[in-house]
């Protein structure tokens, strides 16, 4: 993040960076029957950005504050839904921290350019035109005028999470609300860490059962650690992310759904100034609350949901 009038936030972001939480977000959160449209997932970006890499005072970028990239992203096998789904989409990212408010948040155009697998379905093709996820953060201690830190938790956040998939009709929509706590992390070392925890709160899902309540709980951890800086003025950096989905009730209206799903994500950064280049490989279990091997039909013939497994991506975007 930025340097602020109280001091620069550990975690800030962009895995696309770059790059990316979209990449890497959440597409397919729960999905009941056939829809046309696909969710991207989150974005690489794990809202976490290397301190080198953040603008200082004189900086390059439109703001001293504010980071935006515009990201390019391909992903293959990425499993939120029980049919792994191949893309290649556009993505807008942005973060920061200003005063009391950490931001971080992404936009994506799906299929931006007609290119996926059948399963996915994208702008142009009655697919979803647009999916994003928004992540604020308001510190406590910040709004206090002291520090609350306890221990090595050293800052203490009033911490959401919002993700919106504009399908093309109800049905095929998705709109989840997770509200917390977070805390910055003091490891005393090179390593970078925080965590949220959060309850998760959910409007559409896809016709899912669990539309319009209180759903299940999210643990969040995010870490990120410098590895090295080259000549040429690009510096390469391990970011990371592990989201713990746990306490839904989805499981009790279909056995082909689970009450937990694990995703821990992996991502290589290698950026100069603008240019930013992002590899990454996302662990999936049980990935959108499907049981994975489970036996689904949704109208096209029986298959076996795959919700476990690697997917990965790859991107290239510019910061300004």
């Amino acid at each position: 993040m930025q340097p602020t009038s109280r001091r620069p936030a550990p975690f800030g972001v962009s895995l696309l960076l770059a790059a990316v939480t979209g990449v890497l977000s959440v597409p397919i959160l729960a999905q009941e029957k056939p829809v046309d449209d696909s969710a991207q997932g989150e974005t690489l970006s794990p809202k976490t950005k290397s301190p080198e890499a953040s603008p200082a005072k004189n900086s390059p970028y439109l703001s001293d504050w504010f980071n935006q990239d515009l990201t390019l992203i391909g992903s293959k096998d990425i499993s939120f839904g029980p049919k792994p789904q191949d893309d290649v989409y556009l993505e807008y990212e942005y973060f920061g921290r200003k005063g009391p408010f950490e931001l971080y948040g992404y936009i994506d155009v799906p299929k931006i350019l007609t290119i996926g697998n059948s399963n996915d379905k994208g702008v142009w093709d009655h697919g979803s035109p647009v999916f994003m996820e928004h992540e604020p953060r308001i510190s406590i201690d910040y709004l206090a005028g002291r520090s609350l830190a306890i221990g090595p938790f050293k800052e203490w956040y009033v911490a959401f999470d919002w993700i919106y998939d504009h399908g093309s009709r109800k049905e095929n929509r998705a709109n989840t609300l997770y509200s917390g706590l977070g805390t910055d992390i003091d490891t005393h070392s090179r390593v970078n860490l925080s965590a949220n925890f959060y309850g998760r709160y959910q409007w559409e899902n896809y016709g899912a059962s669990n539309e319009y309540s209180w759903d299940g709980y999210r643990a969040q951890m995010k870490y990120i650690v410098p590895i090295s800086k080259f000549d040429n003025g690009a510096s390469l950096t391990y970011i990371g992310f592990t989201n713990y989905d746990f306490g839904s009730d989805l499981h009790k209206d279909n056995p082909a759904r689970t009450a937990n799903s694990l995703v821990a994500t992996n991502v290589l950064l290698y950026s100069f100034t603008h240019l930013r280049f992002t590899l990454v490989g996302r662990y999936f279990h049980n990935g959108g609350n499907w049981e994975d091997g489970s036996e689904l039909n949704f109208g096209e013939g029986n298959f076996r949901a795959r919700s476990d497994g690697w997917g990965y991506y790859a991107g290239v975007g510019y910061q300004f």
